[in-house]
């Protein structure tokens, strides 16, 4: 079954071309074979407990190699050092784009990933139907991407509930108040991630993250996503309620992300913060 929501944003060509690989990976690898994967029957690590933990900083790294938005940028950084690099400098988890065609990304970015690291790892993907789920355990993935917008409330609960029965955690990503009131289900969900980007023009604002903070139940772990390049940024995000810091961008343009992320780290423990350019 395929979502029918639509967006009026690049997560419609998204989408449409997501529906014909899924479809394409599924006649070449059925869902059986999924269950084979030396992953698959893996106890995942909890992502939401490594935000919570007062002795790190919440900071998801993310590998990312282009974006819809900025294009190419960073098309050589070798998967095992700039996620080993991540964790060294102190990262709470890892996040890896596995889309091709939009992200350049693919599966066996995460399957290195998970080889050299014992972290949470969040798969960041266009997730549209079951089999997804079942892939990203089979590949390594300790949790998914659920996006509102994308989704009815129904695909929500179903996709998440197939997700915890897997052991997987749930990230649920909004872009506003409706997509967090239609989606949030406590059986499906246990962290919501707040993109700051608005899909329509690629602006970004922070304000998004510090407008829908106190909407979102204290039971659910608060992610903020996108824009987030310095320790300023950061610490007032962390007052205003939020546990967890998906960065990539700031990281991957980086000729070395994991040294950038290092610097970030500990610029959160200093008393002059730097933006990164």
């Amino acid at each position: 079954m395929t979502t029918s929501l639509t967006t009026g944003t690049i997560l419609d060509k998204i989408v449409a071309h997501k529906r014909r690989e899924v479809a394409e990976r599924q006649s070449l690898v059925p869902a059986k074979l999924l269950e084979r994967s030396l992953y698959f029957h893996n106890q995942p690590l909890s992502l939401r407990k490594y935000l919570l933990r007062d002795d790190l900083n919440g900071i998801i790294a993310e590998f990312k190699r282009k974006s819809p938005s900025k294009g190419w940028i960073n098309q050589h950084a070798p998967v095992e050092r700039t996620t080993l690099g991540y964790m060294q400098a102190g990262a709470s988890g890892l996040s890896v784009l596995t889309d091709a065609e939009f992200f350049g990304g693919k599966n066996e970015d995460l399957t290195i990933a998970r080889r050299f690291n014992y972290c949470p790892i969040l798969r960041k993907d266009f997730v549209i139907d079951e089999y997804q789920i079942l892939e990203a355990k089979s590949i390594g993935a300790d949790v998914v991407l659920l996006i509102a917008a994308i989704l009815t409330a129904e695909e929500v609960l179903r996709f998440g509930q197939l997700a915890r029965s897997l052991g997987m955690e749930v990230l649920l990503e909004v872009h506003n108040a409706e997509e967090l009131a239609r989606t949030l289900h406590p059986d499906a969900v246990s962290l919501v991630g707040v993109n700051n980007r608005n899909l329509h023009d690629f602006s970004l604002s922070l304000d998004t993250s510090l407008t829908l903070v106190d909407q979102i139940p204290a039971d659910f772990v608060k992610v903020t996503e996108s824009g987030l390049n310095s320790a300023a940024s950061i610490g007032m995000l962390r007052d205003a309620g939020y546990r967890g810091f998906l960065i990539g961008e700031a990281f991957m343009r980086n000729g070395r992300p994991e040294k950038a992320c290092s610097v970030l780290v500990q610029e959160l423990h200093a008393t002059e913060p730097i933006t990164l350019i």
